[in-house]
């Protein structure tokens, strides 16, 4: 994974609808950045689906979630309509992204990461756990929660 306090790397891509997506074009907002090894399996779907749930919150508190795992386009944009994921999901079949955020596993998808980046594009946060999809989303919502309410100075 990448340390805390780097910058992320800046990426280009496409959604599930095919739009093209650049990572530094989030600049100036919290961006949720998770790696997730493979649309439609059991765990994969929950965290989605978590994600999802809780993403008028994460919003709220001023943060945008991107998902990105080894897929192409079609099997995104299946996944999402299928689940009503309504925040993108990048298609990363050649791995560049995935390798360059450190989150590729030995089989050839991604592990399952998140980063939470500042809005100035500095990871905040990196968290890894195959166990327990869903508890990707109650980390960062607590940890933008506990960001976003300090007084500023």
């Amino acid at each position: 994974m990448l340390d805390v306090g780097v910058t992320a790397p800046d990426f280009e891509g496409v959604d599930q609808h095919g739009n093209p997506f650049r990572l530094s074009d989030l600049r100036g907002r919290w961006v949720v950045l998770y790696f997730y090894p493979k649309d439609e399996t059991v765990g994969c779907t929950a965290e989605a689906c978590a994600f999802r749930d809780d993403l008028e919150a994460l919003r709220a508190l001023g943060a945008e979630v991107v998902g990105v795992s080894v897929q192409d386009q079609r099997s995104h944009r299946q996944f999402a309509e299928h689940h009503g994921i309504r925040f993108p999901l990048i298609a990363d079949p050649e791995k560049r992204i995935t390798r360059a955020c450190e989150a590729l596993g030995p089989l050839g998808v991604a592990k399952r990461v998140t980063y939470l980046l500042d809005p100035e594009g500095r990871i905040a946060d990196a968290y890894r756990s195959e166990i327990k999809p869903t508890s990707h989303v109650d980390r960062v919502k607590a940890l933008l929660q506990e960001r976003t309410s300090r007084p500023s100075g």
